[in-house]
């Protein structure tokens, strides 16, 4: 396997901006595309040029960029039912859209034709082969995307052969067999494919999978296998339906899996920064889980695996992670032993943590899980603790009591009585070092009251506490089969204008559980950039 050349065309621009919720704008596309280009794809399908104005302005654009690695790409279809190609908008529109290589989409499935574009097989076939020499005319290199190929190669393997062969004689450069509504098996896509080696001498043949049976990576991995030379997908596996196949599987798995060689390794090591940047520029969140690039791809949470891996990388990894840049992460919860402490200890910089501290730190995060803390997505809290472990540990600040008062205001009457505001106000005591303050805040509701009043406390002994911001505020009913009186976990987000953290709090009592979450963010912080209190006169 390790002489046979694959390329990688990615469709993200184009297949992938027609998922849900998924919508580009022209600066988005250009700053992917040259992501992409970075990564080292070979092709990059940049949307439909004559379709849409956004996508027009996007090829107009794209002609300043200097691609070092990728062509850039144009989308189109065959010309309409018995049409004319000299008048067909959307192939001039892509002969004119100033790139090299163009992709048209056609009928492979008889039942389409006829069901679909309600024509003949005959005058589907005369659109392929037109479509094609006319492109091919224009001195472009040409990629036939045989549209619902495998369906249908299974209801007549005659007439879907018999659109590949048109458009090959017609000077197609590569096949494209796709699993358009994303239901093959990899067996079928094997079978095919052989097939079209048989029947259609020199052939090069592309594949492009969708994956609405969760078989996308592995149908294109099952193509490449049985012949195929170009592999089509996009980043994440963005596209309509289930998605398309994901090509952050797609490329390791041919690199590391199969021996070839389709990106540079210094190139894979984007792929993490890649697929982040992508979900980021499509504004959705990057899936954690997902393989190789996901941030809990490689984390490691049972103790035995944490030891394990401290011994030897492979012993719990398929990969190293770096190979994907990606790194390994080592979690602690009532699952951890004391292997997943020693590591995050030193993971931390935190040294003074020795054997028998280790075993209290981890009786403790086992107690405070049961009680409804996890420090899987907390890791500043995590951190607190195991420094709460060792020797050595002070406490910037010591919470004595607070109080929160929550009134309802009534506002001038109206015809409906009127609406309510609710003013709240927090009481805190606070004492830093030997010193004890009380102070009082209000807030928009209890948690703001309380934030305010504690940073009022302190601000006045960490006076640069004030660039701390609580930037996100999630609460979580544990168990809700007592109604109001159940457990709830608080985690909060915090930032200073450049880190940010997480922390966590648990209790049956919402504003408690808010306290022990928000204390923990400013201890950490304090904490971190080793700030002692100052007196009145000096900070």
């Amino acid at each position: 396997m390790a002489k046979v050349k694959v390329q990688v065309y990615d469709t993200t621009l184009r297949d992938g901006a027609q998922g849900e919720g998924i919508s580009f704008t022209v600066t988005n596309k250009l700053d992917i595309a040259r992501k992409l280009d970075e990564l080292g794809v070979h092709f990059i399908e940049g949307g439909w040029p004559g379709s849409n104005p956004k996508d027009a302005e996007f090829f107009a654009r794209a002609k300043d960029i200097k691609f070092k690695n990728a062509a850039l790409a144009g989308f189109g279809s065959t010309r309409k039912p018995r049409g004319k190609t000299v008048n067909d908008a959307n192939l001039k529109a892509l002969a004119e859209a100033g790139v090299n290589v163009v992709t048209i989409v056609g009928k492979s499935s008889a039942q389409q034709v006829t069901q679909v574009l309600e024509t003949t097989f005959k005058e589907n076939l005369s659109m392929i082969s037109d479509s094609v020499e006319f492109l091919k005319s224009q001195g472009l290199k040409v990629l036939f995307d045989a549209e619902h190929f495998f369906d249908g190669y299974k209801a007549d393997a005659g007439y879907a052969l018999r659109t590949l062969e048109v458009a090959q004689a017609a000077g197609a450069d590569v096949l494209v067999l796709c699993d358009t509504n994303g239901g093959s098996l990899p067996g079928e896509v094997t079978e095919a494919i052989l097939a079209v080696k048989r029947e259609i001498k020199g052939a090069a043949i592309g594949i492009h999978a969708h994956n609405d049976a969760e078989l996308g990576v592995a149908n294109s991995l099952a193509a490449v296998a049985a012949g195929a030379v170009q592999v089509q997908g996009t980043i994440n596996g963005l596209g309509e339906r289930c998605g398309n196949a994901n090509l952050c599987s797609i490329i390791p798995a041919l690199k590391l899996k199969m021996g070839i060689n389709c990106i540079s390794d210094k190139q894979l090591a984007r792929l993490t920064e890649v697929a982040r940047f992508v979900s980021e520029e499509a504004n959705i969140g990057t899936n954690p889980y997902a393989p190789y690039v996901g941030a809990s791809a490689f984390s490691h949470k049972g103790g035995l695996h944490v030891s394990a891996i401290r011994k030897w990388q492979g012993s719990y990894q398929h990969v190293d992670p770096a190979l994907v840049g990606n790194r390994p992460h080592v979690l602690v919860s009532e699952l951890s032993g004391r292997s997943n402490i020693l590591h995050k200890a030193g993971e931390k910089g935190i040294m003074a943590l020795d054997g028998e501290a280790a075993a209290q730190a981890l009786e403790k995060v086992k107690l405070m899980e049961s009680r409804g803390f996890q420090y899987e997505n907390a890791e500043a809290s995590l951190e607190l603790l195991l420094k709460r472990a060792s020797a050595g540990y002070w406490s910037p600040f010591e919470l004595v009591d607070f109080l929160i008062v929550v009134e309802s205001r009534r506002r001038l009457p109206t015809r409906r009585g009127g609406p309510e505001d609710a003013l709240s106000e927090a009481m805190v005591k606070v004492r830093v070092g030997g010193e004890l303050v009380h102070t009082a805040a209000e807030g928009n509701g209890p948690v703001n009251a309380l934030d305010e009043a504690l940073r009022c406390a302190l601000v006045r002994f960490y006076p640069s506490l004030e660039r701390v911001k609580l930037v996100d505020y999630k609460v979580r009913i544990l168990e809700g089969s007592t109604g109001t009186g159940s457990q709830v976990r608080v985690l909060i987000e915090s930032s200073d204008g450049g880190e940010i953290w997480h922390t966590v709090g648990s209790s049956s009592n919402i504003i408690e559980a808010s306290y022990l979450a928000l204390a923990d963010s400013l201890e950490y912080w304090l904490l971190k950039h080793k700030l002692k209190p100052v007196t009145n006169d000096a900070e």
